[in-house]
């Protein structure tokens, strides 16, 4: 359930039956010759919408522009400063703690992110265990990568083998394939797997991988893979966020994919067969 496309009824409705909520957030970035610009963002939200989908959950926004200063040596590339950043998060967490979420389990599309975002987490709660005495609203938040799970972690060792790479992998672009198919690129690559290795700021990543690629070839995604990502990291998420919002409480008895007898779990037809196995799994306790 995407948040920008229900009403402020709705939400508030919503609220009754749970308090968490998922944010997408990637980055706007080059990813080599033939992977999209958006690529981090379009993997963390098409993902994210999956699992909202999968669990009955709603989904913010994209967050589209993250930490990305390294890439500012190729067109295109956008980025925020880790401050900024951290200021974003804080202002998006602290406005929807004040309609009554207090779960927010961030999807992320990202490498660059995780420092700042985890730091951003850290201000959050700074700031409500500062003020002596103060009786504040519980929040928690949580950081998912969706690629660093033993389900896709296992499939694209699979795929790929070394050839996987750390950026501009053929996993996140094949990803991007499937959500996108119309906009599919070609290119050559010499060497096939690029060369890896460490960087600093925008000169010295360019400096060291001219093509934009590391470690990897993007050359090797097709959106037939891409689905086989998309389905194990909607299927792994899904499980991780519904024991993570609803803890030891008990959940639904499931019937078909629909959640029944519980009043405090979202009513949502889970309509992908695998994604609705791992739901049933989830919700029996496993």
């Amino acid at each position: 359930m995407q948040l920008q496309l229900q009403t402020w009824v709705e939400v508030e409705a919503n609220l009754r039956s749970s308090r968490g909520i998922i944010l997408p957030i990637g980055s706007t970035e080059q990813h080599g010759p033939i992977g999209p610009i958006g690529t981090d963002a379009i993997c963390a939200e098409v993902i994210a919408r999956g699992v909202g989908e999968a669990a009955g959950a709603l989904v913010a926004p994209t967050i589209a522009v993250g930490m990305a200063q390294h890439h500012l040596g190729f067109a295109g590339s956008m980025t925020l400063r880790p401050s900024t950043l951290i200021a974003v998060l804080r202002d998006m967490v602290e406005s929807l703690v004040g309609h009554g979420f207090e779960r927010f389990y961030f999807i992320n599309g990202h490498g660059g992110n995780i420092a700042t975002v985890t730091a951003a987490f850290s201000e959050i709660y700074a700031a409500r265990s500062l003020p002596a005495g103060a009786n504040v609203q519980p929040v928690k938040c949580r950081l998912r990568n969706w690629w660093q799970n033993r389900e896709v972690l296992q499939l694209a060792k699979e795929l790929y083998g070394d050839a996987e790479g750390s950026h501009a992998t053929p996993s996140e672009v094949a990803v991007t394939q499937f959500a996108y198919p119309d906009a599919i690129k070609s290119a050559p690559f010499d060497p096939p797997v690029a060369p890896s290795g460490e960087y600093t700021d925008a000169a010295d990543y360019r400096r060291n991988f001219p093509d934009g690629r590391i470690g990897s070839n993007p050359g090797l995604a097709t959106p037939e893979a891409g689905r086989r990502l998309y389905d194990a990291a909607v299927a792994a998420l899904t499980k991780d966020y519904l024991s993570w919002v609803f803890g030891s409480r008990a959940l639904p008895e499931m019937n078909n994919g629909i959640a029944v007898n519980c009043s405090s779990f979202p009513r949502k037809l889970v309509k992908n067969t695998d994604v609705r196995e791992v739901v049933t799994a989830a919700t029996a306790g496993v």
